[in-house]
């Protein structure tokens, strides 16, 4: 073989490596992973914000009737 056809194997199988490598499927899984849960995340504040406020300003009322002495 010439030294250009050992040159060009060596190009087609390092190309064919990186196009079966399983490293960029793997980011791409972790990074949909990583998707659905902030989505998970925005969709339950979401539902639950209202209610979460709520409850956080009626804790505020008690904290301040601490301060201010009252039981």
């Amino acid at each position: 073989m010439t030294g250009l056809m050992v040159s060009m194997l060596a190009f087609v199988a390092g190309v064919k490596d990186k196009l079966t490598s399983e490293k960029g499927a793997t980011a791409t899984e972790y990074s949909l992973l990583v998707a659905f849960i902030a989505f998970g995340i925005i969709a339950g504040v979401t539902a639950f914000g209202g209610q979460l406020n709520a409850w956080f300003q009626g804790l505020s009322v008690t904290v301040n009737g601490w301060q201010n002495g009252q039981p």
